[in-house]
This record gives structure tokens, sequence and C-alpha cells, in this order.
């Protein structure tokens, strides 16, 4: 359950609330702690007895949580009493605990970790939600519907071309976090980056310790470079970003006047019964903006004094836990959306030929400027529309009154270049590159 129980779980998924965890991050620190006296003692610098010993002490079970967090406020990081219980846990081996490393390097390992494993939570549903993108663009890679730009009208697409853009984003987004989970990298620098107390077998230890959890071995220590913990909020951000655009169009075409689109499982109002709310798109919006004020502390943290932030570094831990936490529950709330989206091709025809033919306009421009000059066709065109609109006759009849239009222009023209269908451009044709993509991609990662 998350420490927020009232908000928390409109926002979150209990999946990712179980990897960010306040138990998370303690079995991480001690994972980190076992970690580092196995590596040391494969380079003789600790009892092999010693190192099974400590391994068996670091079971998360032993250690009062809540405890270690009251403690933690007096020295600022919750490691120096972890490893006051650890070392008494360990008992004789206790002397080999933490040895060389300094809270710094438990803190950002274990952050690492919690992070790889968040990100794995968020490549599934980020698959799933792909998955589902690519579903609707194929089954309505011929459906037309009316583009908009600026919240106007513009010109016909389809909305198979709509659901492949949420697909490419999606995609490109997975393949940004995959990327940043790759490049994680294990921390080991000791007091101040010289890990001058492992003395020549520091970069063994380093080497060693990356190995047995499995992350990147940095060039050197990195507790002053914040740059991949940035790297990370950022990447979660776009990740939500992708996620809140796809919501936020649905939250338009779900609209009742709209009523292109609605969500299949849609929230209820105490006040009024008829309302049908797009509660996933909401939640994954509201998400999306915890993350995007996460991912700014976390920039923000670059800024490290000398060897050790004051202040800022401390800041990282209930940031990327919350980044994780709100990302993972917009991308659950993206797969729910998008399997369940109920798309009515049928309004969306309707909405497109609400303005009697206007989001033709620029079909029926260039056809004009075929047979004459191009501005000439432009103004003859825009007057036309201005004058549909202005006295709500239908934009056809308008063009047919023109007198410069209807000479140049036979009528059975007219309607042709007042067919959405004949339109499309490449819409059909980007759809199927887009599911192609997404396919290669598939078979690739």
């Amino acid at each position: 359950m998350p420490v927020d129980a009232l908000f928390g779980p409109s926002l979150g998924s209990p999946e990712m609330d179980a990897v960010v965890a306040d138990q998370a991050w303690l079995a991480a620190m001690l994972e980190v702690e076992a970690a580092l006296a196995e590596a040391e003692a494969e380079c003789g610098l600790v009892p092999t007895e010693a190192a099974a010993a400590i391994r068996a002490a670091c079971d998360p079970s032993r250690f009062d949580l809540t405890a270690i967090g009251q403690e933690a406020i007096a020295s600022a990081v919750p490691v120096v009493p972890l490893v006051r219980a650890l070392t008494a846990a360990a008992g004789e081996a206790g002397r080999f605990v933490h040895l060389g490393a300094t809270s710094q390097d438990v803190m950002d390992t274990a952050m690492v970790l919690v992070a790889r494993r968040g990100l794995e939570v968020l490549a599934r549903d980020l698959e799933k939600a792909a998955a589902a993108c690519a579903d609707l663009a194929e089954r309505h890679r011929d459906t037309p519907m009316v583009g908009r730009t600026l919240l106007q009208q513009a010109v016909p697409i389809t909305f198979g071309l709509k659901a492949a853009g949420w697909l490419a984003a999606v995609d490109d987004a997975a393949d940004r976090l995959a990327r940043v989970g790759r490049e994680l990298p294990v921390q080991l620098g000791g007091a101040a980056g010289t890990l001058a107390s492992l003395g020549d077998r520091g970069l063994l230890v380093m080497a060693g310790l990356a190995h047995r959890l499995g992350l990147a071995e940095p060039v050197l220590p990195w507790h002053a470079a914040r740059g991949r913990i940035a790297e990370l909020g950022a990447a979660l951000a776009i990740a939500t970003g992708v996620l809140a655009k796809i919501g936020l169009d649905v939250v338009l075409m779900a609209q009742t006047e709209v009523a292109e689109v609605a969500e299949g499982t849609p929230g209820r109002s105490s006040a009024m019964p008829q309302k049908q709310n797009p509660v996933s798109s909401i939640e994954i919006r509201a998400a999306a903006r915890g993350v995007r004020a996460q991912a700014m502390v976390l920039l923000e943290a670059m800024e490290a004094e000398h060897e050790r932030a004051a202040g800022a570094w401390q800041a990282e831990w209930p940031a990327v836990t919350e980044a994780l936490r709100l990302a993972g529950g917009a991308a659950a709330r993206a797969n729910r959306l998008l399997k369940e989206l109920r798309v009515r091709p049928e309004k969306m025809r309707a909405n497109l030929e609400v303005g009697g033919g206007l989001a033709l306009s620029e079909a029926v421009s260039a056809g004009l400027a075929s047979v004459m000059d191009r501005e000439r066709a432009r103004r003859a065109v825009e007057a036309a529309g201005a004058r549909s609109m202005a006295t709500g006759r239908p934009f056809r009849d308008e063009l047919l009154s023109d007198d410069e239009i209807r000479s140049q222009l036979e009528p059975d023209r007219i309607d042709a270049f007042l067919d959405p269908v004949r339109h499309l451009g490449l819409a059909s044709a980007f759809v199927d590159r887009a599911i192609a993509a997404h396919r290669r991609r598939r078979h690739t990662t």
C-alpha cells in the first residue's frame, strides 16, 4: 500500500508501488552491502566466511525500517543506522561490513537498483500500450476523421494515423527508457571518490560489485556527477508526457459534442447521473504532471558542491521514488485506456462533414490553382469558406455560387474535391510504416 493511502491509489499501480516501497529500498541497500562484501572477499579483502555471514545477515525482515528512518534524521542518510544495525546482526563478521564504502555508494547503487526494477515494470506496460496502439492503427487504418490544428478543424486524416502517431511515440519513449536502464552504473568511490581505503584492489572491487549486481561499470565514481539520474528523470517525464498526450486526445475526442471515442470503463459523477467521465485519461495526465515536477528536482540536483552535495543528493531519493511510482500509474492506466477504447467511426465521419466540406478547402484550393493563378484561387476559396461559416450554407453551395470558381470547375469536380476519402494523402501508408517499424522493433528487442 502506498504511503499516500488516500490519493496514491488513483495515480499509482500495485506493481510499481511494490517496486519503490520503503521495503524495496531497504532490500536494495542490503543487497548492495552483501554484494560488496562478496566482491571484496573475491579480491582477498574480506574472509569468505565473513562475506557469507554478512550475506545471511542482510535479510530485510531482520531490520526495523521505521527505527532506521527515525535514526537517519541525525545523519541525513539511512545508511548510517542501517550499517550500525547490520554490523550488529553480522556478529564477528560485522567488522567487515561496509568496508571501504561510504553512505553515498550504498544509497546511489540502491537507487539505481530500484530504478532498474521500476524501468522493467514500465517496459512491460509500455509494450502493452504500444501493442494496443498498433491494434487501433491497424483496425482503423482507413477510418476517416477530421484532423484538428490549434483545436480547429483542419483537413481529413484517419483515426488509424492518429493511433499510429501514438504508437511511434510510445515505442520511442520505451527505447529511450531501455537505453537509460542499460547504462545505469554501480557507484563505488569511498569517502571522496578515490577508493583509497581499498588500496590497489579498488577497481577490482568496483568491477566485481557491478558484475554481481548486473550494473554498468563507470569509468570513475559519479558521486558528484548526477547527469545519469537527471537523464532518468527526463526519460520518465518524456514517457509519461507521451502517455499524457494520448490521454489529452481521448479527453478531447470524448467530449459530449464530439463523441468520437469513449473510455471502456468511464467514471461516474457524484451529482450528475449522465456523466461518463474519461477517468483513465484524467489520471494519466495528472500523473504526468507529477513526474515532470520530480524530473525538475533531479535536474536541479545536478548542481553538487564539490565531492558530495549538501541537500541536492538527498532530494533525489524521494524524487526518483515518486517519478517511478507516477510513471507506473500512468502506464498501467494507458494499457486499460487503449485496450478498452471505444471508437465511433460514424461520429468521426459526421464531424468531418459538420462544416459542409470546409475541411476540404485545401483540396479545392489546390484543384482550382491547377487552372488559374494560385493566389486568386486561394482568395476565392477562402471567401467562399468565410461566407459558409457566416451564413451556415453548405460550403459546396458557396463554391458553386461564386462565378469565378464555377467558370473553372464543374460541379462534379468540386464534388470530387469535397470527398474526404480522396484526400487522405499518405495517411494509410504512414500507418503501415508505423506498424512495420513496431513489428521490427519487437523482433529486435
